[in-house]
Parts: structure tokens; sequence; C-alpha cells
């Protein structure tokens, strides 16, 4: 009696959501970073020292604590990017150790306001954070996470069914060569689709 084979990408079909930073997306269904982690892609992230400009980008209009910065920058990531606790404070240390801001204690909690240097700054950068949030549009992933979830079921269908056929036999060199073509060209009309979105 034949054992059917576990599919590559198992742990992630049948894992829970994933997301990025401590809580991940609210939306519908699994998030991005499940779709993401399962074709070895990394959500949107801001990258090493890009943070700092937009925890600047966060208190430019109101002095705010790391709580609600944290908060702003997810609202203005479209919830797509959440840092971590351990990504703000320490990086609003560091802000505040050389003047991009300055932090007052206010009700029990450090509030923190940008200063003129950090205005300066952040101006100087304004394109970092433009570019950062533009990552993001207004049809994000989250109004199509149902056919998401569709469409990574018949891709693993399909994973399935080669696993089986290879398991009972029915693979051999012809079969293979057939099959990559078939995949080749299953690619490049992908490519072509989503470039052509991308362009229109």
């Amino acid at each position: 009696m034949h054992q059917e084979c576990t599919p590559p990408f198992a742990g992630f079909w049948m894992g829970g959501r994933h997301g990025w930073g401590r809580g991940g997306h609210r939306g519908r269904g699994r998030g991005f970073g499940f779709f993401a982690s399962m074709f070895g892609e990394r959500g949107p992230r801001a990258e090493r020292g890009g943070v700092k400009y937009l925890i600047l980008d966060a208190v430019a209009d109101a002095p705010r604590h790391g709580y609600e910065i944290i908060q702003v920058i997810e609202e203005r990531s479209k919830g797509a990017y959440r840092p971590s606790a351990g990504v703000i404070y320490p990086t609003l240390q560091l802000l505040d150790e050389t003047g991009l801001v300055t932090g007052t204690e206010k009700e029990g909690r450090k509030t923190y306001a940008i200063t003129a240097a950090g205005r300066a700054e952040l101006e100087a950068n304004r394109e970092t954070v433009r570019d950062f949030y533009d990552q993001q549009d207004d049809a994000s992933w989250e109004a199509y996470a149902d056919e998401l979830g569709e469409f990574s079921r018949r891709l693993m269908g399909l994973v399935k069914t080669v696993h089986r056929a290879a398991r009972h036999g029915r693979i051999n060199a012809k079969s293979m060569r057939q099959l990559r073509k078939i995949l080749d060209e299953t690619i490049k009309q992908v490519e072509d689709v989503l470039d052509h979105e991308r362009a229109g």
C-alpha cells in the first residue's frame, strides 16, 4: 500500500496566520505573510536604519509615546508593517540622544516630540518615508484574501497531484520534461498578466 507523501510547504498550508511584527494583520483570512512565506518572499519592512525616519514622520504632527508611534506606522502602512516595541524604543532612545527628538515624562509615559534638527533630518529623507508607504497601494492584498486563499489551494492541489503520481510510479523522464515545459509556459503567462496589470 502506497503512502501519500507530504507536499512541500505543507507546514505553511496547515499553519496559522502569519504577519509582520507583533499582532501581524487583522484582516480576514490568512495574512499576506502566509502567502509570502509560503513562496519564500518577505513582506514589506523598513530597512535597518530606515525605521528612524518612520518614527520622525509619526511624531512630526504631534508628540506621541511609543505605542502611539507603533499604531501610526501601522495605520500609515495600511496594516502591512507593525514595528515591534523592541525596534521602536531603542530607536527612540537613539533619536533622543542625537537630538532629533526630545522625550518628556507625561502621565507616567514618556512622550516624544520632534526637534528642529529632527524636522530637517526628516525633510532630507522624506522620499525614503514616501517610498516605503507607497509600497502599500489602496488595493491592498486584504481585498483579495479569499481569492488568494483559493489560488493557493489550487497550487497545493497541483503539487499533491504530481507527488501522488511520483509516489505511484507514474513519473518518468519524458513526463517530467513535459511537465516542466507546461510549468515554464504557465509561469511566463502569469508574469505577462502581472506585468500588464502593473503597466496599466
